[in-house]
C-alpha cells in the first residue's frame, strides 16, 4: 500500500458517498485480523495506516508493570524507561513488530474490505430508494421466470413477483413492461429483496391514481377497493366537490382512462361505484351491475339482508359468488342475498 492507493481510495469514497476514514479503520481492523490468522496472534496487535504516505505498521501494545507475567503482554518499568524516560506503570508502549511479507497480506486485506464495503453500500443506496417506493406502482421489464416466481427488472434491481401476488390467468413473457405495486422492501444478507405484485388492490387505486389528475389532486377519493386479481375490481369513489361526478372522472370521456387502467390488467373487469354514508345506498350500489328491491342492515352485527328481482339473483351473486364476495370486501358488511320468491317463501 502507498500514496497512491490513499488516493485511488479517496476518489472511489467519492464517487461511492463513502467516507474515507471509516474505510480506513475498517481496513486497520481487518488487518487485525490477518496478523492473527497469518502470524497466530492478535490480542494486543494495533495496526496503523499512515493517513499521508499509505504506509502500514503493526505494533505489539504492552502494558508497563513492576513484574513481568507473560512478555507478549506486558514489559517491566525499567525496559519501558529505557524506550522513553516518560512511561509510568498502567501505560501502555508499542513496540513495532510489522512482518516482513505484510505488504502483500495487507494489500489484499484492503482490496477485500473496500470491495466489501463498496457493495454494502452499494445495497444501502438501493434499499433506501426503494423503501422509499415502497406502497407504490412503477414500471418493470420481466427478466425471467424461476419455479413459479417471476423476475421484473425495476431499475436498479429486480423485483420478486411470486406465484400468489400474480393475476390470475395472465402470462409472463420475457421482456414484457409492465407496472408492479411495490408491496415490501426488506434487507436481508444478500443485499435488498423487493417484493412486487401484480395482485394487490392498491395497484388499481395507485393506476387510478396516476391517470385521473381529479384523484391525484384529492377532488375525488377513491373510499375502498376489493379485488380479485386479473379476474374483477370493485371501486367505491367519492367526490369532494359536488361539481365533480367521481364516476366520470374516473371513467374519463368514451371510457379512455378506465380504459387505460384495464389494458393494463389484461381486460380485468372494473365497477367503480358511489360511496355512500348510508350503508343501505353503498350495499345496493356495491352490488352492481344488479339492481336491488331493498336492502335491511343490522348495526351491530354489520350484516346485511339485500333483496333482488328473481331474474337479478345469479346476476347479485355472480359466477362462483365473486359478485358478493367482492362488494361485502367493499363494504366491509356481510351481506345475505335473497330474491323477491324467497322472501316472500315461494
Amino acid at each position: 500500500m502507498n500514496k497512491e492507493f490513499l488516493t485511488a481510495l479517496e476518489e472511489m469514497s467519492k464517487e461511492k458517498g463513502l467516507d474515507k476514514e471509516l474505510l480506513i479503520e475498517a481496513i486497520e481492523t481487518a488487518l487485525i485480523t490477518a496478523c492473527k490468522k497469518n502470524f497466530g496472534n492478535s490480542d494486543n496487535i494495533v495496526v496503523n495506516v499512515n493517513r499521508d504516505n499509505g504506509e502500514i505498521s503493526v505494533f505489539a501494545q504492552k502494558t508497563v508493570v513492576e513484574e513481568v507475567e507473560d512478555s507478549t503482554l506486558e514489559v517491566s518499568l525499567d525496559e519501558a524507561k529505557a524506550i522513553d524516560p516518560n512511561y509510568n506503570l498502567g501505560e501502555v508502549v508499542n513496540f513495532e513488530v510489522t512482518p516482513r511479507n505484510f505488504g502483500r497480506i495487507a494489500a489484499q486485506t484492503a482490496k477485500q474490505v473496500v470491495v466489501q464495503r463498496v457493495r454494502e453500500a452499494e445495497r444501502e443506496i438501493i434499499f433506501n430508494e426503494y423503501i422509499s417506493k415502497e406502497k407504490d406502482v412503477v414500471t418493470g421489464i420481466i427478466q425471467r421466470q424461476e419455479k413459479g416466481n417471476v423476475y421484473v427488472n425495476v431499475g436498479k434491481t429486480e423485483g420478486l413477483l411470486i406465484p400468489a401476488e400474480q393475476m390470475k390467468n395472465e402470462e409472463y413473457k420475457t421482456n414484457q413492461r409492465i407496472k408492479v405495486y411495490i408491496n415490501e422492501v426488506i434487507q436481508n444478507n444478500k443485499g435488498p429483496q423487493i417484493y412486487v405484485s401484480r395482485s394487490h388492490p392498491e395497484l388499481v387505486k395507485r393506476l387510478f391514481e396516476q391517470e385521473v389528475p381529479e384523484i391525484f389532486d384529492g377532488v375525488v377519493e377513491i373510499k375502498s377497493v376489493s379485488r380479485e386479481g386479473g379476474s374483477r375490481t370493485k371501486m367505491a369513489v367519492h367526490s369532494n366537490d359536488p361539481d365533480v361526478d367521481p364516476i366520470g372522472a374516473c371513467v374519463g370521456a368514451n371510457g379512455n382512462r378506465v380504459n387505460v387502467i384495464v389494458d393494463e390488467l389484461k381486460g380485468e373487469k372494473i365497477d367503480i361505484i358511489l360511496w355512500d354514508e348510508d350503508p343501505k345506498k353503498y350495499i345496493a350500489a356495491a352490488l352492481s351491475p344488479s339492481k336491488v328491491v331493498s336492502v335491511e342492515v343490522d348495526e351491530e352485527n354489520k350484516s346485511a339482508k339485500v333483496i333482488v328481482p328473481d331474474y337479478q339473483l345469479s346476476l347479485a351473486i355472480g359466477k362462483d359468488g365473486q359478485n358478493a364476495r367482492l362488494a361485502a370486501r367493499l363494504t366491509g358488511w356481510k351481506i345475505d342475498i335473497k330474491s323477491e320468491a324467497q322472501e316472500k317463501g315461494e
